[in-house]
């Protein structure tokens, strides 16, 4: 069974400006039965910042759900759509979040950033200090438990460009990973770290990082691979599919393939 829950679109501002359709139909040529979409959040800034690179704006938010439920009765019987969004930790903003989590099928944790992203946070995804993996895998563990996410993306996402795989970023893997186990919360093999790490994105151990899904494995926890999909002709792209796919089953990773969403 072919899924992917980690589709962006446009709006974010870094993927690419096409149609959300064109991600079904690529999804549909390549042979999909379940799609995601789970475009990074908007939050509602206090202060009013907007980070277009990075984010949609609050305004979008509205369009990008009628958008995804239009595609998603427009192609009832041939592929399931489902809406979602990815979000960071940010404890601030968590009741406008479960507010909105209401109109969506699940939610993703993907902890880029340190509580917020405005001027002067820690952008986990560049940081290199011990640190900044301690910080990461704090608040991380903090999302984990608030119960609002269907999965974990890009768990080791803080280790690209951390230099080596040290008893820092091993101490931090074990209580991610256990605490993953102990929720049943499945931890996410991604994809588009196999593509930045090809084009020479990262300076350190990058991701998907086998030490840590040997950990991963050594505690029990299961697997959803994600596309992370920034431009449809990712969903084309099987060869690094079938390499994560290949390393979980070496490992003895079960791979969940239809996520209960939460």
């Amino acid at each position: 069974m072919l899924t992917n829950y980690h589709t962006h679109t446009y709006r974010c501002g870094h993927a690419a400006a096409v149609p959300d359709e064109d991600y079904v139909r690529q999804a549909l040529e390549t042979g999909f039965q379940i799609l995601g979409f789970s475009d990074h959040t908007p939050w509602p800034y206090r202060s009013g910042f907007l980070n277009p690179g990075v984010r949609m704006p609050l305004p979008e938010l509205p369009e990008y759900l009628a958008s995804i439920r239009s595609l998603r009765e427009k192609y009832a019987g041939k592929i399931q759509i489902l809406l979602g969004l990815e979000c960071e930790y940010f404890p601030e903003y968590l009741d406008w979040l479960r507010g909105v989590r209401s109109e969506l099928d699940y939610l993703i944790l993907g902890n880029h950033f340190a509580l917020t992203d405005e001027p002067g946070a820690t952008a986990f995804s560049i940081a290199s200090t011990p640190e900044a993996v301690e910080e990461y895998t704090e608040d991380t563990l903090a999302g984990m438990r608030t119960g609002l996410f269907s999965y974990l993306a890009h768990p080791e996402l803080v280790l690209a460009q951390y230099p080596a795989f040290d008893a820092v970023t091993e101490r931090c893997a074990v209580r991610l990973c256990r605490e993953a186990k102990q929720l049943d919360l499945p931890l996410e093999c991604n994809l588009y770290g196999m593509i930045k790490r090809e084009n020479g994105v990262f300076s350190g151990l990058g991701y998907p990082c086998r030490e840590f899904w040997q950990i991963a494995a050594a505690e029990g926890c299961r697997a959803v691979i994600g596309f992370d999909a920034h431009r449809p002709q990712q969903l084309a792209e099987l060869t690094h599919y079938s390499a994560a796919r290949s390393m979980l089953e070496e490992l003895g990773i079960p791979i969940v393939e239809e996520l209960s969403l939460v």
